[in-house]
């Protein structure tokens, strides 16, 4: 037993002395490649075992002929395991590299596509979340373009709103300051309603780049359905009775939301003044709210008269700048009461924003006669 014991502490100590002056030359070469660092460990693991094998034939007092014998032998397996670190490191190497021109690639605009061949556990773990990686930055930039090109659209269409009420403004105050104007109270009125046009451009303006920032600062409270869908219908009631178009608001469940009610007001009326401009006179614009079939969500409605949208342009109804005015036509027969002129195509995209904001979902589809405009909200609990 005392031999044994000895013989251990031998090869422990002959091992030991090569496993630290190892671990010294792997912390030299820890930024080179990952061939030297597995040609290092197998060197290392090599040389302790020839260390303590040696030790312990020292110690057991070997011939000369029999310890020549252990050296070759375990000379020659170091050579293998030498060789055998080098073709592993190459190849773990060779497929590093592979990612690496896969990932430049798709970091230039491109997809990530996996190169061919088999891969450790590791390199294979690391390539699908590359492709992860790659699909959401491809997401990100066919929203970033998309996005850009609603930007642009709303430049160019708020540059020609902008300006057609203010050369109109224009027009009208020269008229007014020359004297030109046979009606001055007339004017007046018309300079009045061009203003609040303007002041109602600027606001949507403002609260959809608050949206667009993040910076839309929500004060939430719990309070009924039923009581926001009647402050909404106040609000819009002159327009619709001078449009010629009744507001159905019967089924109307009082259904507990979450929600920021000056906010969700906003959206509600958005909702319902762009049924009533274009659902035509003796139309009829129907808003409804009910708990979706589990509870877990209220779905308010508003339905109008318009006609339908056309299916190419259901998926931009929300998007910043839309406006489908010349798509939306009502029914065949039905004289429809001239509509005010259209905003700019903010009012949906505001909705949008505002809804997501409460954690909901906005949407639109088409239904006989006419389309429904939907919005789904958490229920308070």
């Amino acid at each position: 037993m005392k031999d044994i014991l000895l013989i251990a502490l031998f090869a422990f100590g002959g091992a030991m002395c090569a496993g630290v002056l190892g671990a010294v030359v792997l912390r030299l070469v820890r930024h080179r490649s990952v061939a030297v660092s597995l040609t290092v460990i197998a060197a290392v693991t090599v040389t302790a075992m020839l260390a303590g094998t040696l030790a312990v034939a020292q110690a057991m007092f070997l011939s000369r002929h029999d310890l020549g014998v252990v050296t070759l032998v375990v000379a020659m397996a170091a050579v293998v395991s030498l060789a055998v670190a080098l073709v592993l490191g190459r190849w773990v190497v060779a497929r590093s590299r592979e990612l690496s021109l896969a990932t430049r690639d798709f970091g230039d605009g491109g997809s990530f596509a996996a190169p061919p061949g088999l891969a450790t556990a590791e390199l294979d773990s690391l390539s699908r979340e590359l492709a992860a990686t790659s699909e959401k930055l491809a997401v990100s930039r066919e929203r970033e373009r998309a996005l850009e090109t609603s930007r642009r659209e709303l430049v160019a269409w708020i540059s020609h709103d902008l300006r057609t009420p203010l050369a109109g403004l224009r027009a009208m105050s020269e008229a007014l300051e020359d004297g030109m104007a046979e009606d001055p109270a007339r004017y007046h009125r018309q300079i009045r309603t061009e203003v609040d046009r303007l002041n109602s451009m600027v606001g949507d303006l403002f609260e959809l780049s608050r949206i667009h920032a993040g910076a839309l600062a929500l004060s939430p409270s719990r309070m009924s359905v039923y009581d926001l869908i009647g402050d909404a219908l106040s609000g819009v009631h002159p327009l619709a009775r001078e449009r010629g178009v009744r507001l159905d608001g019967a089924a109307v469940d009082r259904v507990p939301v979450e929600v920021d009610g000056k906010e969700m007001t906003r959206v509600l009326a958005n909702l319902l003044i762009n049924a009533i401009r274009h659902t035509p006179a003796d139309g009829t614009v129907a808003i409804a709210a009910s708990v979706r079939a589990g509870g877990g969500a209220v779905i308010v409605s508003v339905t109008d008269g318009c006609g339908g949208i056309p299916a190419e342009d259901l998926p931009r109804v929300f998007d910043t700048g839309w406006r489908g005015t010349p798509a939306r036509t009502p029914p065949a027969g039905v004289v429809s009461v001239p509509a005010p002129p259209a905003g700019a195509g903010l009012g949906l995209a505001i909705v949008r924003g505002i809804v997501e904001a409460h954690a909901g979902r906005a949407a639109v589809r088409n239904v006989p006669g006419g389309c429904r405009f939907e919005v789904t909200l958490p229920v308070s609990t």
